[in-house]
């Protein structure tokens, strides 16, 4: 298992690590690769500014809005002649595991595009397993550790990308 760590000070060094992320996932998603990323963390570390920097690095244009209330928001952005589809999902507010499921979300993490998870563990055993658990800390003094660990091939080069980078 792969991972990476890194303090953030500063909102902008959020913003730079979810650009960087971007920018490493883009090849795959061009491929036409299916990614789950589960983002994990208390409420208020910054899970959905995370994936805002993240999708708009990725060409998602307007407002990205958190789905707490729609359980998801789908997304898709033309890139070099290829569409993404990008499914954000906040489960915070689920009442039982299969929720998702019974809503119709299973198909998003079947097709190629990415699949972004607020709060996973409200779906408890239902989700795939996902190719990078992104965890975010708030510490004492506002900065935040986020800990990047690969589940899988394509996690596992997404962390060395991110490492070298």
């Amino acid at each position: 298992m792969s991972a990476y760590q890194e303090v953030l000070n500063q909102e902008n060094q959020t913003a730079e690590l979810a650009a960087r992320l971007a920018r490493t996932l883009l090849p795959h998603l061009i491929n036409q690769k299916t990614i789950y990323i589960e983002l994990l963390g208390d409420l208020g570390a910054g899970k959905t500014t995370f994936t805002r920097y993240l999708l708009k690095t990725l060409g998602v244009a307007g407002k990205i809005k958190s789905p707490t209330y729609t359980l998801c928001e789908p997304y898709s952005v033309t890139v070099d002649h290829a569409t993404l589809n990008i499914h954000h999902f906040d489960l915070y507010r689920m009442k039982y595991p299969t929720e998702w499921i019974d809503a119709g979300f299973r198909e998003a993490f079947t097709e190629a595009g990415l699949c972004l998870v607020e709060w996973p563990s409200q779906a408890g055993d239902t989700l795939p397993t996902p190719s990078l658990s992104i965890e975010l800390t708030m510490q004492d003094d506002e900065s935040r550790t986020c800990a990047i660990t690969a589940h899988d091939a394509i996690g596992q080069g997404l962390v060395k990308n991110l490492q070298s980078s």
